[in-house]
């Protein structure tokens, strides 16, 4: 497809009503690296984000247009942006790496006539002095993945990037094989990550973390400024949204899959989706990432592992924390040692709630660790179980007839009975924190088989639509509560680059 000189100014002028303001860009030169995205053969839209687009204040019906392709191939710039590529450092598998956006230009920030501010990113986007040999490029499968499971967390109620859009370039990319080559648009409220001030250290000047940090709060914690200690109160927001974040994933069954410091958002998003996916049976040492082999990042291993990069975090901030360096590093192992206890906290709010108990009582945590330990020793499924628990009556299935789940849901219901509230007000407030439906990976993958080996799109719509309501009982979906068949189990997931 070939873009006219009409389509064009429709694209780039005000038609899309992008309102671009991009203070990013405004920060100094070191923070980014200034370059357009490379264009692309042929490119085509195959999923329309048109709630998100809405939410945007976007025109839909300018997005419609099939030259609207490439606006988000980069191939058309819109009016406004000042495309730019990141800097950042990281902590990969335990290691410091100096990194960057190897494959993504951030486009600018878009401004919604609300007044909210999001970045807009094209990811796949070509190659940026950030590549490290790389060719800057995406296969379909992963953005397609990135799309379903970002919309998938964000339908779970739980803070995350999103997708507005997968286009296919018309241009293969070379993975052990040949695969089509694609584009996504990814939406954030920023893209500043622990990696990106730890870049700011590396620079060995105070200023360039001041500037970072004063940035951050400007943007993102403005009831930060004018307070006595602007940058201890940032560590520990930062430390209280990842507690919760964290919290979040665990109780929907999420493995992120690779939790380095350059990705985890400042900002509290679950942030790069690789070889992320969702626990079918309940293991707390669930590992689905192909190159996670010593399982660092397991489920049960993602509070640690935050507490870990948040601690890397501390030190980057250690010169604006305090002017004596004991009295910084004090403070800082203060608001860390502090994670453990705010993370236990939202995690028993989480689990109460999961067991529709609105009081808290001492017996809890034992309760709560009961099941979790017959669901490990019976291979239960982790959704199903407490979707199930949700339920007037339970289905006649071995695994609830088993000698010891009865004990536990006898003490379960006694419990239950020392609330003074109508027996339906527990179950009401499990539907809505224990979903139906999860993107199953069994499921994931034969949606993005299908796309990626057969250009055939219709499992992808069908399992996005499958997943927009996750907590209501829609019988057409049914079949997307069912677990996995042996033969389709899903123990391996990879990253995509």
């Amino acid at each position: 497809m070939k873009l006219n000189e009409k389509a064009s100014g429709i694209l780039k002028n005000n038609a899309v009503k992008w309102h671009f303001d991009n203070s990013y860009a405004r920060l100094p030169d070191y923070f980014f690296a200034r370059l357009s995205p490379i264009p692309v053969q042929s490119p085509q839209v195959v999923i329309l984000n048109i709630n998100l687009a809405k939410s945007l204040g976007l025109d839909v019906e300018a997005l419609l247009m099939p030259e609207s392709a490439f606006l988000f191939a980069g191939n058309v710039l819109p009016d406004g942006a000042q495309p730019i590529a990141q800097a950042y450092a990281g902590h990969q598998f335990g290691h410091f790496t100096m990194l960057g956006d190897g494959r993504a230009i951030l486009l600018g920030e878009h401004v919604t006539p609300a007044g909210d501010r999001f970045d807009i990113q094209l990811k796949g986007s070509g190659q940026t002095p950030f590549s490290r040999r790389g060719d800057g490029r995406a296969a379909l499968a992963p953005m397609l993945r990135e799309y379903i499971i970002s919309e998938a967390m964000h339908a779970l109620g739980i803070p995350s990037t999103r997708s507005l859009a997968v286009v296919t370039t018309g241009e293969q990319v070379m993975r052990e094989v040949l695969l089509p080559g694609a584009i996504l648009t990814r939406v954030a409220t920023s893209h500043i990550r622990v990696g990106t001030f730890e870049y700011a250290a590396s620079q060995r000047d105070t200023d360039a973390i001041k500037i970072l940090a004063d940035y951050t709060i400007q943007r993102h914690f403005p009831d930060l400024l004018d307070t006595e200690n602007p940058y201890l109160l940032l560590l520990n927001r930062i430390i209280d949204s990842q507690a919760e974040l964290i919290v979040k994933w665990l109780l929907v069954g999420f493995v992120h899959g690779v939790m380095n410091t350059d990705n985890m958002s400042i900002s509290g998003e679950t942030i790069d989706y690789g070889p992320c996916a969702f626990m079918d049976v309940y293991d707390p040492n669930t590992v689905f990432s192909s190159i996670d082999q010593y399982g660092r990042y397991r489920y049960s291993h993602q509070p640690q592992i935050a507490q870990w990069n948040l601690a890397r975090l501390a030190e980057t901030l250690l010169p604006l924390l305090d002017p004596l360096p004991e009295r910084a590093l004090t403070l800082a192992e203060e608001a860390i040692g502090a994670f453990p206890k705010i993370y236990q906290s939202y995690w028993m709010i989480g689990m109460r709630k999961k067991l529709g108990l609105l009081t808290e009582e001492s017996i809890d945590t034992e309760l709560i660790t009961a099941l979790l330990t017959w669901m490990q020793n019976h291979y239960a499924d982790y959704t199903n179980t407490f979707r199930a628990l949700s339920e007037e009556v339970l289905p006649n299935n071995a695994q609830f007839g088993d000698v010891e789940f009865k004990s536990w849901h006898t003490r379960w219901q006694e419990r239950l009975t020392r609330q003074a509230c109508p027996q339906s007000t527990p179950l009401e407030l499990m539907k809505t924190n224990n979903p139906a439906i999860i993107p199953r990976n069994h499921r994931v993958e034969a949606a993005l088989s299908a796309a990626s080996e057969h250009g055939d799109y219709t499992l992808v719509h069908q399992l996005l639509a499958a997943i927009a309501k996750p907590y209501d009982d829609l019988t057409e979906f049914n079949d997307y509560r069912t677990p996995p068949a042996s033969s389709e189990r899903v123990y391996q997931t990879f990253c995509g680059t």
